[in-house]
This record gives structure tokens, C-alpha cells and sequence, in this order.
């Protein structure tokens, strides 16, 4: 008895669609719908065109369909992630856009005096009975000296008025400052923390840059508090 010869050599459609993917020269990107379209095509070609003596293995065959799912399943993953991470970025674009015009601590230990006026900021990581604010000059040297008391832990802002410890006037410029934070005789650790103005908005491979003007930029999510 002669027996009906199958249009594909190939038992296992699945990687055919493999091999047409690889040899196929078309200039267009596939849809996510070409290889299931493909697959199932090849199938019912393949069940038409059996040897009716030596049919499809339901195994065979389940494990095709199985592995078509797994595919079908990873790519609409994949086009789920994809529009979480760009409804992401858009969140944070906005989010960044109100900063601009606002006051941000990041942190840093350069102090900006502008009109006799300079804010700065200190982060405690545990309560202190005393915190010693030093003052430097360009040169590195100490112009003033502040004793801010006892502070809780956590975040907390000051002010100086520019004025040095010889009771003159620091004219305007980029100042640095330390801090010595110590609770009954023993140091707690003390992170300085500057404050700037956000002027603009920059865009990285890594996300949005604040611009702070003469403080540099930073990035968004290392903002410690907004003002």
C-alpha cells in the first residue's frame, strides 16, 4: 500500500519556525502573532499530510503546543515590562519637572553665600547632646563657629548669616562646612547635607539629573528631603 509522504521533512514544526525565523530576509520586524500563525499552520499541514499508517505522537505534539505557549506567554511578558518601564519613566519625568524652582538637601558639604544668607543641612544618625558646626573658607580655614546645641536624630537644616567669628562680613562665594556631633563624650556619626535650587532638568542613561547651579546635579532619587 503506498502512504501520502508529509510537505515537510521536518517531524517537528516548532523548529521549523526556528529555521524559517533564521533564513527569512524580510525587511519588517515579525509581529508577536507571526509565529504562532506559523506554527499553527505548519501543524494543520503536518496532520493533513500524515502517514495515516504512522500518525503524530500526542506526546510530540503536546509538547510543541506546550512549548509555542511558553513563547507566546515570554513575549507578552515581555511587552508588559516594557510599558511598566516606560510608564515608570514618565511618572519620574514629572515628578522631576515640579522640582524645578524647589529647594532640595542632597548630600554635600558645600555652602553657598549669596546676600549675606547660607543654608546648609546635617543628617544625625542618633540623638546628640552636642553638634558643632565649623565654617571653612576656600583655603580650608575655619571663619566661624556655630554651636547648635542638642539635636534628635535625623534630618535637621541651619543658617548662616555670613558673618565670621572676627564679627566681619564673608563676602559671597562657594564655602564648605564639618560637623562634630558627639553624645555624652562619645562621636555620632553626622552627614553633612547642602541645599540647592533645582534650575533645570537633565536626562541620563540612568534616569533624570537635578541641575543645582554652582552645587553641580544630582540625581533625582539621591534627593535626602525637599524644602
Amino acid at each position: 500500500m503506498s502512504t501520502v509522504q508529509a510537505t515537510t521533512s521536518s517531524s517537528d514544526p516548532f523548529a521549523a519556525i526556528n529555521a524559517a525565523t533564521k533564513s527569512s530576509s524580510k525587511a519588517s520586524a515579525p509581529t508577536a502573532e507571526d509565529p504562532q500563525d506559523r506554527f499553527l499552520k505548519l501543524l494543520v499541514t503536518q496532520l493533513k499530510n500524515q502517514d495515516p499508517l504512522n500518525p503524530m505522537d500526542n506526546a510530540q505534539m503536546t509538547s510543541q503546543l506546550a512549548q509555542m505557549s511558553t513563547v507566546s506567554g515570554i513575549e507578552k511578558l515581555n511587552t508588559t515590562l516594557n510599558s511598566l518601564v516606560d510608564s515608570f519613566a514618565n511618572s519620574q519625568s514629572m515628578q522631576a519637572a515640579e522640582m524645578i524652582g524647589k529647594r532640595v538637601l542632597v548630600a554635600g558639604s558645600r555652602l553657598p553665600l549669596a546676600s549675606g544668607q547660607a543654608y546648609g543641612g546635617i543628617n544625625l544618625s542618633a540623638a546628640a547632646d552636642q553638634v558643632k558646626l565649623s565654617i571653612l573658607d576656600a583655603a580650608g580655614q575655619v571663619i566661624q563657629t556655630q554651636d547648635l546645641g542638642a539635636r534628635d536624630a535625623g534630618v535637621f537644616d541651619f543658617v548662616w548669616d555670613g558673618i565670621n567669628d572676627a564679627g566681619s562680613k564673608a563676602p559671597d562665594g562657594i564655602y564648605r562646612f564639618s560637623v562634630d556631633a558627639r553624645q555624652g563624650g562619645n562621636k555620632v556619626t553626622a552627614d553633612p547635607l547642602q541645599i540647592g535650587t533645582v534650575s533645570a532638568l537633565v536626562r541620563s542613561k540612568s534616569g533624570f539629573l537635578l541641575d543645582l547651579g554652582a552645587l553641580g546635579t544630582i540625581d533625582f532619587k539621591n534627593v535626602q528631603q525637599i524644602l
